[in-house]
Protein backbone atom coordinates (compact mmCIF):
# COMPACT_ATOMS: atom_id res chain seq x y z
CA UNK A 1 0.00 0.00 0.00
CA UNK A 2 3.02 2.31 -0.04
CA UNK A 3 4.32 4.66 2.58
CA UNK A 4 2.36 5.96 5.53
CA UNK A 5 1.58 9.62 4.93
CA UNK A 6 1.34 12.08 7.83
CA UNK A 7 0.49 15.60 6.66
CA UNK A 8 0.05 19.04 8.16
CA UNK A 9 -3.37 19.75 9.62
CA UNK A 10 -5.95 20.54 6.93
CA UNK A 11 -8.92 22.72 7.96
CA UNK A 12 -10.95 21.00 5.23
CA UNK A 13 -11.01 17.85 7.39
CA UNK A 14 -13.81 19.37 9.47
CA UNK A 15 -15.94 19.93 6.35
CA UNK A 16 -15.17 16.44 5.03
CA UNK A 17 -16.34 14.99 8.34
CA UNK A 18 -19.48 17.14 8.35
CA UNK A 19 -20.41 15.98 4.84
CA UNK A 20 -19.86 12.33 5.73
CA UNK A 21 -21.81 12.73 8.96
CA UNK A 22 -24.77 14.17 7.03
CA UNK A 23 -24.67 11.26 4.56
CA UNK A 24 -24.48 8.72 7.39
CA UNK A 25 -27.35 10.35 9.30
CA UNK A 26 -29.42 10.11 6.14
CA UNK A 27 -28.46 6.47 5.65
CA UNK A 28 -28.75 5.27 9.24
CA UNK A 29 -31.58 7.54 10.38
CA UNK A 30 -33.36 6.19 13.42
CA UNK A 31 -30.64 3.60 14.10
CA UNK A 32 -27.96 6.11 15.04
CA UNK A 33 -27.60 7.92 18.35
CA UNK A 34 -24.67 10.15 17.39
CA UNK A 35 -21.73 10.38 14.99
CA UNK A 36 -18.34 11.54 16.23
CA UNK A 37 -15.22 12.81 14.49
CA UNK A 38 -12.38 10.95 16.21
CA UNK A 39 -8.73 10.37 15.47
CA UNK A 40 -6.05 12.90 14.68
CA UNK A 41 -7.98 14.72 11.95
CA UNK A 42 -10.46 15.78 14.66
CA UNK A 43 -7.81 17.74 16.59
CA UNK A 44 -7.25 21.24 15.18
CA UNK A 45 -3.59 21.78 14.32
CA UNK A 46 -2.52 18.13 14.70
CA UNK A 47 -0.54 16.50 11.90
CA UNK A 48 -2.35 13.38 10.74
CA UNK A 49 -2.89 10.83 8.05
CA UNK A 50 -5.50 12.42 5.76
CA UNK A 51 -8.02 9.73 6.69
CA UNK A 52 -11.16 10.84 8.52
CA UNK A 53 -11.96 8.54 11.47
CA UNK A 54 -15.66 8.37 12.33
CA UNK A 55 -17.44 6.59 15.17
CA UNK A 56 -21.18 6.11 14.62
CA UNK A 57 -22.89 5.07 17.84
CA UNK A 58 -25.93 2.91 17.16
CA UNK A 59 -28.84 3.34 19.60
CA UNK A 60 -29.04 -0.31 20.59
CA UNK A 61 -26.93 -3.43 19.98
CA UNK A 62 -30.07 -5.07 18.58
CA UNK A 63 -29.99 -2.57 15.70
CA UNK A 64 -26.36 -3.25 14.78
CA UNK A 65 -27.01 -5.92 12.14
CA UNK A 66 -29.32 -3.59 10.20
CA UNK A 67 -26.84 -0.69 10.50
CA UNK A 68 -24.00 -2.88 9.23
CA UNK A 69 -26.10 -4.04 6.27
CA UNK A 70 -27.05 -0.47 5.35
CA UNK A 71 -23.41 0.63 5.27
CA UNK A 72 -22.32 -2.52 3.42
CA UNK A 73 -24.74 -1.50 0.64
CA UNK A 74 -22.70 1.69 0.00
CA UNK A 75 -20.22 0.84 -2.79
CA UNK A 76 -17.50 3.22 -1.58
CA UNK A 77 -17.09 1.36 1.73
CA UNK A 78 -15.18 -1.88 2.25
CA UNK A 79 -16.36 -3.98 5.19
CA UNK A 80 -13.73 -5.39 7.57
CA UNK A 81 -15.90 -6.96 10.28
CA UNK A 82 -14.72 -6.50 13.88
CA UNK A 83 -10.96 -6.99 13.47
CA UNK A 84 -10.16 -6.30 17.14
CA UNK A 85 -13.20 -8.10 18.62
CA UNK A 86 -14.10 -4.92 20.52
CA UNK A 87 -17.59 -4.35 19.16
CA UNK A 88 -16.38 -1.85 16.54
CA UNK A 89 -17.70 -2.81 13.09
CA UNK A 90 -15.14 -1.40 10.66
CA UNK A 91 -15.48 0.04 7.16
CA UNK A 92 -12.96 1.94 5.04
CA UNK A 93 -13.03 4.04 1.93
CA UNK A 94 -10.03 5.25 -0.02
CA UNK A 95 -6.60 3.63 0.06
CA UNK A 96 -3.69 3.67 2.46
CA UNK A 97 -3.43 6.93 4.38
CA UNK A 98 -6.33 8.64 2.55
CA UNK A 99 -10.12 8.34 2.75
CA UNK A 100 -12.45 7.50 5.64
CA UNK A 101 -12.45 4.90 8.37
CA UNK A 102 -15.94 4.34 9.77
CA UNK A 103 -16.66 2.39 12.93
CA UNK A 104 -20.14 1.37 14.02
CA UNK A 105 -20.52 0.60 17.72
CA UNK A 106 -23.21 0.20 20.31
CA UNK A 107 -23.81 2.51 23.25
CA UNK A 108 -21.20 2.52 26.02
CA UNK A 109 -18.57 0.85 23.84
CA UNK A 110 -15.23 0.96 25.70
CA UNK A 111 -13.12 1.54 22.58
CA UNK A 112 -15.31 4.44 21.49
CA UNK A 113 -15.19 5.98 24.97
CA UNK A 114 -11.37 5.76 24.97
CA UNK A 115 -11.22 7.45 21.57
CA UNK A 116 -13.33 10.34 22.87
CA UNK A 117 -11.12 10.67 25.98
CA UNK A 118 -7.98 10.68 23.83
CA UNK A 119 -9.37 13.17 21.30
CA UNK A 120 -10.64 15.57 23.96
CA UNK A 121 -7.36 15.41 25.87
CA UNK A 122 -5.32 16.28 22.78
CA UNK A 123 -7.72 19.11 21.94
CA UNK A 124 -7.07 20.73 25.32
CA UNK A 125 -3.38 19.83 25.83
CA UNK A 126 -1.27 21.25 22.98
CA UNK A 127 2.01 19.94 24.43
CA UNK A 128 0.75 16.36 24.31
CA UNK A 129 -0.71 16.96 20.87
CA UNK A 130 2.71 18.17 19.64
CA UNK A 131 4.43 15.14 21.21
CA UNK A 132 1.93 12.84 19.52
CA UNK A 133 2.49 14.52 16.14
CA UNK A 134 6.26 14.08 16.51
CA UNK A 135 5.82 10.41 17.43
CA UNK A 136 3.55 9.78 14.43
CA UNK A 137 5.96 11.47 12.03
CA UNK A 138 8.89 9.44 13.39
CA UNK A 139 6.96 6.18 13.20
CA UNK A 140 5.71 6.90 9.67
CA UNK A 141 9.31 7.49 8.55
CA UNK A 142 10.55 4.31 10.25
CA UNK A 143 7.63 2.05 9.29
CA UNK A 144 8.41 1.77 5.58
CA UNK A 145 4.73 1.08 4.93
CA UNK A 146 4.36 -1.38 7.85
CA UNK A 147 1.00 -0.43 9.37
CA UNK A 148 1.44 -2.84 12.29
CA UNK A 149 4.70 -1.12 13.24
CA UNK A 150 3.16 2.34 12.88
CA UNK A 151 0.02 1.56 14.88
CA UNK A 152 1.84 -0.49 17.50
CA UNK A 153 4.37 2.28 18.01
CA UNK A 154 1.60 4.65 19.08
CA UNK A 155 -0.03 2.25 21.55
CA UNK A 156 1.92 3.14 24.70
CA UNK A 157 1.45 6.89 24.14
CA UNK A 158 -2.29 6.49 23.55
CA UNK A 159 -2.70 4.21 26.59
CA UNK A 160 -0.86 6.71 28.80
CA UNK A 161 -3.04 9.62 27.68
CA UNK A 162 -6.27 7.61 28.06
CA UNK A 163 -5.19 6.58 31.55
CA UNK A 164 -4.51 10.20 32.56
CA UNK A 165 -7.68 11.49 30.92
CA UNK A 166 -9.88 8.89 32.62
CA UNK A 167 -8.87 9.93 36.14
Amino acid sequence: MGSIEVTDYDPDWRALFAAEKAALLSLLGELVDDIHHVGSTSVVGLRAKPKIDIDAVIRDEGMMAEAVERVKAIPKYTFHGTPYSDGMWTFTSGRGSRGNRLYLCGPNNATHEKRILFRDWLRSHPEDSADYAALKCRLAAEANGDWTYYTGGKAAFVARIVDIASR
